[in-house]
């Protein structure tokens, strides 16, 4: 059985929204309750034991990741 990685659960929409553009529609990941809380283990793996005060989220799906970090 092969591991699946965070990309695994991003789905990928070819010639959108223009010819030749791959878009990357992480709305697959964030339904997904492993691959999201892979997504956020990794996010935070390179942080850990650190004290960290604040986590910002840019735009909408930032907001997402960045409300599940700050749980942690």
């Amino acid at each position: 059985m092969t591991r699946k990685t965070v990309r695994d659960y991003i789905r990928t929409i070819a010639d959108f929204p223009h010819e030749g553009i791959l878009f990357r529609d992480v709305t697959t990941l964030f339904a997904d309750a492993r691959g999201f809380r892979m997504a956020i283990d990794q996010l935070l793996h390179p942080y850990a034991g650190l004290r960290i005060d604040k986590v910002v989220g840019l735009e909408a799906r930032g907001f997402i990741l960045g409300g599940a970090i700050a749980h942690h």
